[in-house]
């Protein structure tokens, strides 16, 4: 199954584009189960006054879970990305090792029938 990845906000950049898509397919490859959509949405909050206000927020929608946001405020389109990609990575192995912890613990009802024995 194959991840739509959407990127708005940069009308111009075909270069940052193609990077933000490879990249985010990157991360993607690792996962044990590929998310249903991305999206990667950059805006300018300041208007044309300048100062750290462009903003990358990333969004990604995972099949049977709750969806993972990440934002992160720069000076350039480049390093706002940046920085949500290594938010949205450590957001992404905090949701695998919270499923993997869950798998690990027994079951109360494995645990009861064990103390019944």
């Amino acid at each position: 199954m194959a991840t739509s990845i959407d990127v708005q906000g940069l009308p111009q950049s075909r270069a940052l584009r193609a990077l933000i898509v490879r990249q985010l397919s990157a991360i993607f490859a690792t996962l044990r189960v590929p998310p249903v959509s991305a999206r990667a949405i950059f805006s300018d909050e300041n208007g044309p006054k300048g100062g750290d206000a462009l903003r990358c927020a990333l969004t990604v929608k995972l099949p049977r879970a709750a969806s993972v946001h990440v934002e992160e405020w720069s000076s350039t389109p480049r390093l706002a990305f940046d920085g949500a990609l290594v938010k949205l990575e450590r957001q992404l192995a905090r949701h695998r090792e919270g499923a993997r912890a869950l798998r690990r613990r027994p079951k109360k009802y494995f645990v009861a029938k064990r103390l019944l024995a």
